[in-house]
Formats: structure tokens, sequence, C-alpha cells
């Protein structure tokens, strides 16, 4: 929870001062946020299991991490060199996506269903293909904001280039390790292995949480010691710090992911 006090002062302000498309995504990510904690609150009155595929785990963590990816977004890239008009367009994707994935996966917790990998009927097929086309949709936007970023050298206090180049980098990991999963749970339910999805996908998925938030943290460490008045190259090795050791969280989590699958 310090990535995101730290990140707040600063998302704030540059939700004061930003566009339509950066205040309906700052709004739609503090109430994607909330919803997440409000499931969190329906989990200890309700009970039930904690992990599975059919738990209010899910729209806890997806609402939770949706609503924190969509704020940071919305921050961080006002310091990626593109288009005012394209980022807004991108970004408005990127809002409307978001409030996809959650929903998706919110009914089917409701419905007592599972969210991924469910093809038993029309419905349940429905929900999961859009899932899977949303994820699609993610990799396009946030890919497209990341190649921005490695293009130009970003804007901001003299950390924040390389905090937002391996951010951008790590999460597109995530992004890509999300597809790997629904590819092989996609594959295994077709043949007739539905359970065997939600065990197969499992190695990935610390790696996929893990990494999904590097764009918030690190580019809240760039801004955090850009405060503190230290000289910009000591400023940048701090940054460095940080991203060696989110990168060995990273490799850590798939270590896990590998162990305990």
């Amino acid at each position: 929870m310090s990535a995101i006090s730290t990140v707040a002062p600063a998302a704030a302000g540059a939700a004061r001062a930003a566009g339509p498309a950066e205040r309906a995504a700052c709004a739609v990510g503090a109430a994607l946020v909330t919803s997440g904690l409000f499931h969190l609150g329906v989990f200890f009155v309700d009970g039930g299991p904690w992990d599975g595929p059919v738990s209010w785990r899910k729209p806890f963590t997806f609402g939770v991490s949706f609503g924190l990816t969509l704020i940071a977004v919305a921050w961080v890239t006002s310091y990626v060199r593109i288009p005012a008009r394209t980022r807004a367009v991108l970004l408005a994707l990127f809002t409307a996506d978001c409030v996809l994935e959650v929903a998706g996966i919110t009914v089917q917790a409701w419905r007592g269903v599972p969210s991924h990998f469910n093809m038993e009927t029309p419905a349940n097929t429905a929900v999961a293909m859009s899932l899977a086309a949303g994820g699609a949709l993610l990799v396009a936007v946030l890919g497209t904001f990341a190649v921005a970023a490695f293009r130009a050298e970003p804007a901001g206090p003299a950390g924040m280039p390389l905090a937002l180049r391996a951010g951008f980098a790590l999460l597109i990991v995530g992004l890509l390790s999300g597809a790997a999963m629904i590819a092989r749970g996609v594959a295994d339910t077709r043949t007739g292995h539905q359970q065997a999805a939600y065990h197969s996908t499992g190695m990935l998925k610390p790696l996929h949480g893990v990494t999904l938030h590097a764009v918030l943290v690190l580019p809240a460490l760039a801004w955090a010691v850009s405060r503190t008045g230290w000289p910009a190259a000591r400023q940048r090795q701090a940054v460095l710090i940080g991203v060696w050791l989110y990168a060995a969280a990273a490799a850590g989590a798939l270590g896990w992911g590998a162990l305990t699958a």
C-alpha cells in the first residue's frame, strides 16, 4: 500500500490538470477499486473458498488490480511523448476494457460459475471469449504506450524515463504471461479438459500478478525520490536499484509458481 500512498498526490495533481479521458479513467479506476474492496467484504460475510476458479477472491483482486492499473496508466502516460488525441483515444479504450474485464469476472462470481475457460453454456462461452478478446485489446493498447515510451525519452523527473520504460517492459511481461495462460486454458478446455485448464495455468499466476503493477510502483518510486532533493544521478541510481529489485521479485514469483503449481 506504500506505493499507493506515494503516487496518490502525484495522480491527484495530474487529474486536476487532465482532460476528460484522464479524469474519466481516474474516476472509473476508483470505482473499480471500490468494487474490489466491496467484494472483499462480501467474502468475509459470505465465506467460501479463497482459491479456485469460483471465489470472491476474483472480483476483489481483479477490481483492485484493474482499478489501480487504470489510474496508474492515466498518470504515467502523461510523461510519455505521444500525441494528446492518440493518448486520449487509447485511454478511453483502456478504460472501457478494464470495465469489461472486471464486469465479466464479477458477474460470473455472483452467478457462482468460473469466469475463465468456461464453455459449458452459450452465456458462459460469451463471457469467457469476451474476457479473452479484452485481454488482446489490453496488450495492443499498453503495447502502444510501451513502444512510445521507448521510442522517445519520457518527460518527468530524472529517474522517470528509466522507471517508465522498465515499468512498461515488466507490464508487457505480465500481459504476455496472461495471454499464455488464456491460450493454454482455452486449448485444454477445447479438448475437454476444463479442470486441467485451471491447474495448467497456475505456474504463471504469481509472475502475472507481480509484473502487472510495475508500471505503478516504479514510477511512484521515481516521483518519490524526485521529492528528496537528491542530485539527478543519485535519483537515477535509486530508481535503477528499484528496477533490479522488482525484476528479482518477478523472477522469484516465476520460480514460486513453478514450485507450487
